[in-house]
């Protein structure tokens, strides 16, 4: 026995023994996982990023990752009032000091009374803190004009891609035609498709409307119902609203629109709402699910099965970091929630700190605290920036010959058409890449500007985008845009 177990140390060591992990024998269903986001294009930039620091000549001098939402990543100043609390929060010698405001010191005393031994450091119950579910839960009564909430249909979660993965894993179930199918709006946030491709499940695509300023038609979900139930079970439907990467605002009657149909069909809702602060233009409105559900009334209010999700990622906070969030589940079956609260429980509970965080954006200081009037300034100047970033990049990328850009009504993004030459297209075929991809690859290397393109999000045959963030500061946005549009008509006369 030893010397066999010499032999096969010896095997080991000479590299001859096949790894038990291996591509073949990998979880197949984690292979199929993309998410475009943090894709190749972001590792590329990573790589030009560290040649930069090495000295190697470039045509640019900084790399601009316009790839994704993190506002403080691209310069945004935290807000002051919640990084008080959470500092108080976490060193709570602090609270002596007269550095700090008296409303900052109570909220952050009350959330410390609710911890576990009066720490941050102590694990939270699954759910999250109860006062802070509580918190949430009048949150959403302000929010929704006084329709109740229970904290006992929130949990809190490590931000809303968490929560939106755990709600997703309840509904994955059966094998073959059986397999549950998920509608999702195409372009899409990859988070959809990714966990969608981990949980074998069918994704079911339904695509918006570009020509309408990406609105959501229900023919064309019923299209796409029609055609998903001829191989598979279509359980769920998610919106996302206002829409990433389309920044569209959809309007009261399309929601409703959207839970009749949800209703008729029997469809779980799922509606992503993180960016419900993110609204700008006139005549826009952020309407949530829940209220419209329940103002909607019987049979709809009494029986439709709705999660709704939120964060601190987005919004005027922006602290992607720190991974904070909730999902609000109604009408969902009580034995079902049950389960839900066991998986919650499975990985302990969400992170403290963005439980903090996700308390002060839900009860934030009132008027008569000593720390509005700042934070009222600090929360409006970065929404009005917000705002006008979204109008400039449309001017910019409308005046550019061949690139097309919708109104970003909200959210943190533009989602511009642009026309590619058919070399161009050809090209891209030879080098085996998606004809965008081609493009923003080419457009990274020439200017340093990182963006994503459409193909990661979804697209219709034959049109090509790329996805911008509106984050970067004014002062870089405006040469940014216009190096952009530059770039892509030198890229037109190239392949010409």
């Amino acid at each position: 026995m030893a010397l066999r177990a010499g032999e096969h140390s010896q095997e080991a060591a000479n590299g001859l023994k096949e790894k038990v992990l291996t591509l073949d024998s990998m979880n197949p269903c984690v292979r199929r996982v993309e998410y475009a986001v943090r894709g190749p294009i972001v590792q590329r930039a990573l790589e030009l990023e560290q040649e930069l620091r090495q000295g190697v000549k470039k045509p640019f001098t900084e790399v601009i990752r316009a790839n994704i939402g993190d506002a403080q990543a691209m310069g945004q100043i935290p807000i002051t009032f919640p990084r008080q609390v959470l500092a108080l929060c976490v060193h709570p010698d602090l609270l002596n000091s007269p550095d700090f405001p008296e409303d900052a010191k109570r909220k952050a005393e009350r959330i410390l009374q609710a911890c576990g031994g009066h720490s941050l450091g102590a694990y939270s119950i699954s759910a999250g803190v109860q006062m802070i579910r509580e918190d949430v839960a009048r949150y959403i009564e302000r929010r929704d004009g006084g329709i109740p909430a229970d904290p006992n249909n929130i949990f809190l979660s490590t931000g809303a891609s968490d929560a939106i993965v755990t709600v997703l894993k309840l509904l994955v179930t059966g094998e073959g035609r059986t397999r549950t199918g998920v509608l999702i709006p195409i372009p899409q946030y990859p988070l959809y498709s990714a966990a969608l491709a981990e949980f074998n499940a069918v994704q079911v695509d339904y695509y918006l409307d570009e020509e309408r300023a990406w609105s959501l038609d229900v023919a064309e979900l019923r299209r796409a119902l029609g055609q998903a139930r001829d191989h598979c079970r279509p359980r769920a439907l998610c919106v996302i609203n206002p829409g990433n990467p389309t920044g569209q605002v959809q309007t009261r009657e399309c929601i409703e629109d959207v839970i009749r149909f949800a209703f008729e069909e029997r469809l779980f809702l799922l509606a992503d709402e993180v960016y419900q602060d993110n609204v700008y233009a006139k005549g826009s409105q952020f309407h949530s699910f829940k209220k419209v559900l329940m103002e909607m009334g019987p049979p709809y209010a009494a029986r439709q099965e709705l999660a709704s999700f939120h964060s601190i990622s987005k919004g005027y906070l922006g602290e992607c970091g720190f991974r904070g969030g909730y999902v609000e589940v109604v009408n969902m079956d009580a034995a079902v929630k049950q389960q839900m609260q066991k998986l919650r429980s499975v990985r302990l509970c969400p992170p403290t700190p963005g439980q903090v965080l996700l308390d002060v954006a839900v009860s934030p200081p009132a008027p008569s605290d000593p720390s509005f009037a700042q934070f009222q300034a600090e929360r409006q100047a970065v929404l009005a920036e917000l705002a006008a970033k979204a109008k400039l990049t449309e001017q910019v990328f409308n005046e550019a010959p061949g690139i097309r850009c919708n109104p970003v009504q909200g959210a943190m993004y533009s989602f511009p058409r642009v026309q590619l030459p058919p070399r161009a297209v050809q090209r891209a075929q030879e080098l085996g890449l998606a004809p965008d991809m081609f493009f923003c690859l080419r457009l990274l290397e020439e200017t340093g500007i990182c963006v994503v393109p459409g193909s990661g999000f979804g697209q219709r045959e034959g049109t090509y985008h790329f996805r911008m963030t509106i984050l970067p500061p004014m002062e870089k946005l405006r040469p940014l845009l216009e190096k952009l549009s530059q770039f892509h008509a030198k890229f037109t006369r190239e392949y010409s």
